[in-house]
């Protein structure tokens, strides 16, 4: 089973070439507080995410934006971002489709979930991350 996340935060570093983006639970089970987790990305697409969490529009298409036309051009819509595994250190994501004229149509897209979430920014799509992920990767909630 899938959970609803989103973006809590975007960490840049700027001593060191490491950033994060931090995902956060939406609805957390019960009284549960909610689960989160970093993932580690790179500085274009920290810097992408950034922008639009900032409500930055660049003047012209970036890589992201840019997949996100091509998408559309090709009669799809992105219909959720699926962060769908966690091995050996290293999570994987798919891009999640949907044909704007044969709704059955759904094509599942491999990503590297920093360019999935970045894309997800760009699009405004909803983020969900498997349950046994979750169970792997998440940080005990604070005060915990």
């Amino acid at each position: 089973m899938a959970v609803e996340m989103e973006l809590a935060r975007v960490l840049m570093s700027e001593t060191q070439n490491t950033h994060f983006v931090e995902l956060r639970e939406v609805y957390p089970a019960g009284d549960a507080s909610p689960r989160t987790f970093p993932i580690v990305i790179g500085y274009a697409e920290a810097s992408a995410v950034e922008r639009r969490l900032l409500g930055e529009t660049p003047p012209r298409p970036q890589t992201h934006e840019l997949l996100a036309n091509v998408i559309d051009s090709l009669g799809y819509r992105i219909d959720r971002i699926l962060i769908s595994d966690l091995r050996d250190h290293t999570f994987y994501a798919r891009l999640c489709l949907r044909s704007r004229t044969d709704p059955a149509r759904r094509p599942e897209i491999d990503s590297r979930p920093s360019d999935a979430i970045a894309l997800g920014a760009a699009t405004q799509v909803p983020i969900f991350v498997e349950e046994a992920v979750l169970a792997a990767a998440c940080r005990p909630p604070d005060g915990a």
